[in-house]
C-alpha cells in the first residue's frame, strides 16, 4: 500500500504533501526547521503561481493567452529563470527534454492534478493517436532576458525542470540563511546544500517494495541526485497504459525500456535533465549516460539493474530506517525499510 512517509519525523525533519507528492526538507539544526518548512512552502508556492500548467490564475497560463507569435510578452523575474532553465534543458539534450509537450500530455489526459488522476484511474477512455495539431518544440520559444516570443497555441509543461531547480534553490537558501546543512527532497528529486551530517546523506534508490534498491551516500556541499520512471505518474487511457515521460518526436510516451533512472549530478536540475533524457533515449541512454560521466542506476523493464560511472554496485536488502535521512523512492511515496 503506497504511503504518505513511514520513516520517522525527527525534530530535524519537515515534510507536508506538495504537487502530488511529498515535499521533505531535513536540516542539520533542528533549532531551524521550523523556519526552514516556512521558507520552501512559500518558495514552492511561488513556483506553482508562476508556472502550473493545472491553474488558470498562474502567469504563464496567462502569457499563453497573449502569446501570438508576433510580440514578446515580458515576463516576471522568476518565470524567465524557469523558461530558461527548461529551454537550456531542451539544448543539452538535443531535444529530449521539451518544454511544449503540454498539449500531449491533456491528449493522454494529464490535465489535472496527478491525485485527481488517480482516483479516476481506468475512466479515461481518450484514444491515443499521432497528434495531427502543428507539432512545436523548444526551438519554437525565443527568450532574451525576460522577454518571451512564441507562436500562438504553443502551451507549455515545464514541471520537471521546475520541480528540481525549486529544489536546488530551497537547499541552497537553507544552506546560506542558517549555515546548516540542508537536503530538499520533492518526490523524485533531492538536492542537498552546505556541510551534510556526520555520516553524509544517506538515501536509498528503490522502484518499490522488494524491487532491487540501493543505498548511497551524498557528501556536503551543493549535490543532486534524480529519478525519472516509467512506473511512478502512470495511468490507463482506455485500455492502454500510459506514463507522463513523452518521446518529443511522437507526443507519445516513450517506450519503457527502463522503469527507473537515476543520476547523481553537481545539481538537482542537471541530474533531472540526464535522468528525464535517459527514459526518452531508450537503450541508446547507456552510450550516452557514459559520456556525461556522471554516476547512473537504470532499471529495466525486467528489473534488472545496470550501473554507471561508479555507481555503488551492491544492492540492499534491508536498511535501518533510523539510520536514514532521507528514503527516495521513484513512485514518489516513502515506505519504511526497516
Amino acid at each position: 500500500m503506497p504511503l504518505l512517509e513511514t520513516l520517522p519525523v525527527r525534530d530535524t525533519v519537515r515534510q507536508w504533501p506538495v504537487w502530488s507528492t511529498t515535499a521533505r526538507v531535513v536540516v542539520t539544526d533542528a533549532a531551524v526547521a521550523d523556519e526552514a518548512e516556512e521558507i520552501v512552502r512559500e518558495q514552492l508556492n511561488e513556483v506553482d503561481e508562476a508556472c502550473s500548467r493545472f491553474r488558470d490564475d498562474s502567469e504563464i497560463a496567462r502569457i499563453q493567452h497573449l502569446s501570438t507569435g508576433h510580440r514578446p510578452v515580458t515576463v516576471s523575474p522568476l518565470l524567465a529563470v524557469l523558461l530558461g532553465v527548461a529551454l537550456d534543458a531542451a539544448r543539452n539534450t538535443d531535444g529530449d527534454v521539451d518544454p511544449t509537450l503540454a498539449d500531449d500530455l491533456a491528449a493522454l489526459g494529464y490535465t489535472e492534478d496527478y491525485s485527481l488522476i488517480q482516483a479516476r484511474a481506468g475512466r479515461l477512455n481518450i484514444p491515443i493517436t499521432l497528434s495531427r495539431r502543428v507539432r512545436h518544440s523548444w526551438k519554437d520559444l525565443d527568450l532574451t532576458g525576460r522577454r518571451l516570443r512564441m507562436p500562438a497555441g504553443v502551451r507549455l509543461d515545464l514541471g520537471a525542470t521546475a520541480k528540481a531547480w525549486a529544489a536546488d534553490r530551497a537547499a541552497r537558501s537553507l544552506a546560506d540563511r542558517f549555515g546548516v546543512g540542508a537536503l530538499v527532497s520533492l518526490g523524485g528529486d533531492i538536492a542537498t546544500a552546505g556541510p551534510a551530517p556526520q555520516d553524509g546523506w544517506q538515501v536509498l534508490v528503490q522502484d518499490g517494495v522488494n524491487e532491487p534498491a540501493a543505498r548511497v551516500g551524498l557528501d556536503g556541499g551543493t549535490a543532486g541526485l534524480a529519478t525519472s520512471s516509467t512506473v511512478s505518474r502512470n495511468w490507463r487511457n482506455g485500455t492502454r497504459a500510459v506514463h507522463h515521460i513523452l518521446n518529443p518526436a511522437s507526443g507519445l510516451p516513450a517506450e519503457p525500456v527502463w522503469r527507473t533512472v537515476s543520476v547523481a549530478a553537481g545539481t538537482c536540475l542537471e541530474a533531472n535533465t540526464l535522468s528525464t533524457a535517459a527514459i526518452v533515449r531508450g537503450e541508446d541512454a547507456l552510450h550516452w549516460l557514459r559520456g556525461q560521466s556522471h554516476p547512473a542506476r537504470l532499471v529495466a523493464a525486467d528489473g534488472s539493474v545496470t550501473t554507471l560511472n561508479g555507481w555503488p554496485t551492491e544492492d540492499v536488502v534491508r536498511i535501518d530506517a533510523e539510520q536514514v535521512h532521507e528514503i527516495h523512492l521513484p513512485h514518489e511515496h516513502l515506505t519504511s525499510a526497516a
